[in-house]
């Protein structure tokens, strides 16, 4: 028989699986009196990975530190980029109750609101509805008793809504999307504008501006849905005098994912505001009933993902585009989970999500994450000149953790996690 000597016996006992904390060991020696020993110590348990949406959020904060001052970081500049981040990082505020986003937020939103409450790097001239979306971030922290700015938060709030009372528009109410180009209603304006303008009219009790939400969404239903594919065109000039635009119809030429993106978010977002028994309202769930189907129907079914031309799928030089995907994911799980979709669409969100965290999100060698294949930027006319072709919306660089990607990610990636904890 083999004999073991007291330690290797001991460490042989407490492995085993009769051990646990709550057990004494007895071992007897011969000529002594029994020897207790220490209760065994608890396996430790299996390290809890944190949800994606709170490492996306630590390493777009440790890129960009709220110690940097707007003229040498982006994410403290006034705009929609800027919006669109401080929006996904108080939903990470307020999906893990980590005090530390909202400190961000807070920090780096009042780099921007002097103590009259005007708003650096804003030009109320330029009626650009861009510059409204970071107004959503204002009003979360003008509703947190604790901060001492609030006021001027709200202050500020109201510049923008005056920004929106005197907007240019099409003969029909439809918002020009900048005062420069005239005419033009862009599908990136929805998202830029209404979500602001609906929670601004539930805050201080403007009903009228529900009207003009809903309003901004049935000229978009009205003129930029495509009847054949049920897709949506990227812009539309009411004028028909822009180059890029249709001669008989005035609409752009082709379909641009992260533009159908921003206009399923916006609807999503809206109905957080809008109330239950305004007449619209079932209008607006209509709409995004219409468009999620479409929106599975061109899903990629390799990656799960979207094209950035959303409907040429394998075309040469087209590519699946991760801000798009990311949007699109968003909108249906949270159309699903707010019961304004059939819980079918989780199946194409999930398979989404679970393609951009295979091919585009990247763990960096200090364990921070990255994200890939997000177009820089996609729009119409300016200089110099964008015609809407194909080959434009090919021709803009992809970049590596581009704001419009990482921001939609971490709310497609809280959406998920919520309906993963169901």
């Amino acid at each position: 028989m083999r004999v073991y000597s007291f330690p290797v016996l001991a460490a042989l006992l407490l492995v085993s699986p009769l051990a646990s904390a709550q057990s004494k060991v007895k071992i007897k020696t011969k000529g002594s009196a029994p020897v207790k020993t220490a209760p065994a110590a608890p396996k430790p348990a299996a390290a809890v990975a944190r949800p994606w949406s709170q490492r996306m959020a630590d390493a777009f904060m440790q890129l960009y530190p709220d110690t940097i001052p707007p003229e040498r970081n982006r994410a403290a500049r006034w705009g929609y980029e800027h919006g669109l981040m401080l929006k996904a990082l108080e939903r990470t505020w307020r999906s893990s109750g980590e005090q530390k986003y909202l400190d961000y937020v807070v920090k780096t939103m009042d780099y921007s609101i002097g103590p009259d409450a005007s708003i650096r790097y804003f030009k109320m001239e330029d009626y650009n509805l861009d510059n409204i979306n970071a107004g959503r971030v204002l009003l979360t922290l003008y509703q947190q008793p604790q901060l001492p700015r609030r006021e001027l938060y709200r202050k500020a709030a109201e510049t923008l809504h005056q920004q929106l009372q005197n907007q240019p528009h099409t003969t029909e109410g439809g918002y020009w999307h900048k005062k420069r180009y005239q005419n033009q209603m862009w599908l990136d304006g929805l998202y830029m504008a209404e979500p602001f303008s609906a929670e601004y009219a539930k805050l201080f009790n403007q009903p009228q501006d529900f009207d003009h939400v809903a309003l901004q969404f049935a000229q978009v239903e009205k003129h930029l849905v495509d009847p054949k594919t049920g897709l949506l065109y990227h812009g539309w000039d009411e004028a028909k005098t822009e180059k890029w635009a249709d001669k008989q119809t005035g609409l752009s030429p082709n379909f641009w994912s992260r533009g159908m993106g921003w206009y399923a978010m916006a609807l999503v977002d809206v109905l957080d505001y809008f109330p239950k028994d305004h007449p619209q309202r079932q209008n607006l769930i209509k709409y995004l009933q219409r468009l999620a189907p479409v929106l599975v129907k061109y899903q990629d079914p390799a990656s799960g993902g979207w094209w950035q031309v959303t409907d040429q799928a394998n075309r040469a030089g087209n590519y699946i585009e991760t801000s798009g995907t990311c949007m699109f994911i968003y909108a249906l799980q949270k159309g699903v989970r707010l019961g304004y979709l059939d819980r079918k669409y989780t199946a194409a969100a999930q398979k989404g999500y679970q393609g951009v965290l295979q091919k585009f999100v990247e763990t960096k060698p200090d364990g921070s994450l990255a994200l890939n294949g997000t177009v820089s930027v996609g729009g119409l006319g300016g200089n110099p000149y964008r015609d809407g072709s194909y080959e434009y919306y090919l021709s803009e660089p992809i970049k590596q953790n581009d704001f419009k990607g990482v921001g939609p990610f971490i709310m497609a990636s809280i959406e998920m996690e919520m309906a993963g904890k169901k």
